[in-house]
């Protein structure tokens, strides 16, 4: 701690500067070799170490060291990454491909099968033509499907416009038979038919229910007729009996508001406790 406060240094008597090497190039120069640095990253595709065949998935991270390469592809730099298996720690490359905007295994580990890769599409040995001729073939299927879908949205536009005439014609064809009266005349008048036919029904019930076996018609006996004086004397007698009992009743007692003090029940008897007499 106490060296880096210190303003002189000691040299060893066999010192050399002309061996301390530049770690960093000068400004403006560009850097000797290719750029390498150390980054973190994911394993771009499964694979499998041909060392130890230890199988390592995508998506697996790793500590690896990243190298800037000469080759291009239309001005866009090739990178190359070198990472250690986690079983044999055996060295595995792979580099980036622009061209087919994927990955290319070098060495140390092997490609696992992957089915959307099995045709070629997209990767490296696929050449413009190729590419150019899947392209218009994906193309010519989009098309197909696009004139399908219109000619199926077509049918069921013309589907909607038959049954909309056929309602039309149904509801002229109503209008027709009712005699040149509107819909809601004619189902107005319907109903009151057969509320006036259920009203004649029930009349007919009612006079047959209030009719003798020999077609005499029940009188109906009227309030207060017949035992309205029996009613009368009946309810006299029981209001004289109720004003009897009134009169012969004591009247009520005052009421008082004195403190009752209730007198204390002596718990210890029924415990068999036994109280000694007080000697004074």
């Amino acid at each position: 701690m106490s060296e880096r406060k210190v303003l002189t240094k000691y040299y060893p008597p066999d010192f050399d500067p002309s061996k301390i090497t530049r770690t960093r190039a000068p400004r403006g120069d560009a850097p000797a070799g290719p750029k390498v640095q150390t980054v973190r990253l994911m394993a771009p595709f499964s694979m499998k170490c041909t060392s130890c065949g230890e199988y390592i998935y995508k998506g697996r991270k790793f500590n690896a060291r990243k190298e800037t390469t000469e080759e291009k592809y239309y001005s866009i730099s090739i990178f190359r990454f070198y990472i250690r298996c986690t079983r044999c720690s055996a060295e595995i490359t792979f580099k980036t491909d622009p061209k087919g905007m994927d990955y290319t295994c070098e060495r140390g580990a092997k490609r696992n099968f992957e089915v959307w890769r099995a045709g070629g599409e997209g990767g490296a040995g696929e050449t413009d033509e190729e590419r150019l001729d899947r392209l218009e073939a994906e193309i010519g299927e989009k098309s197909a499907m696009e004139e399908l879908e219109a000619k199926v949205l077509d049918a069921k536009q013309e589907m909607a416009i038959a049954d909309a005439l056929d309602e039309i014609r149904t509801r002229n064809a109503r209008n027709e038979r009712a005699g040149g009266k509107e819909v809601g005349d004619v189902v107005t008048e319907e109903i009151d038919s057969e509320r006036r036919r259920v009203e004649r029904e029930d009349g007919e019930m009612a006079r047959r229910a209030f009719m003798t076996e020999t077609g005499e018609r029940v009188r109906r006996i009227r309030e207060g007729e017949g035992e309205g004086d029996d009613e009368d004397g009946a309810l006299g007698a029981k209001d004289a009996a109720a004003a009897a009992a009134a009169a012969s009743m004591p009247p009520p007692p005052v009421p008082e508001f004195r403190r009752v003090v209730k007198k204390k029940k002596d718990l210890g008897a029924a415990l068999g406790i036994k109280r000694k007499p007080a000697l004074v």
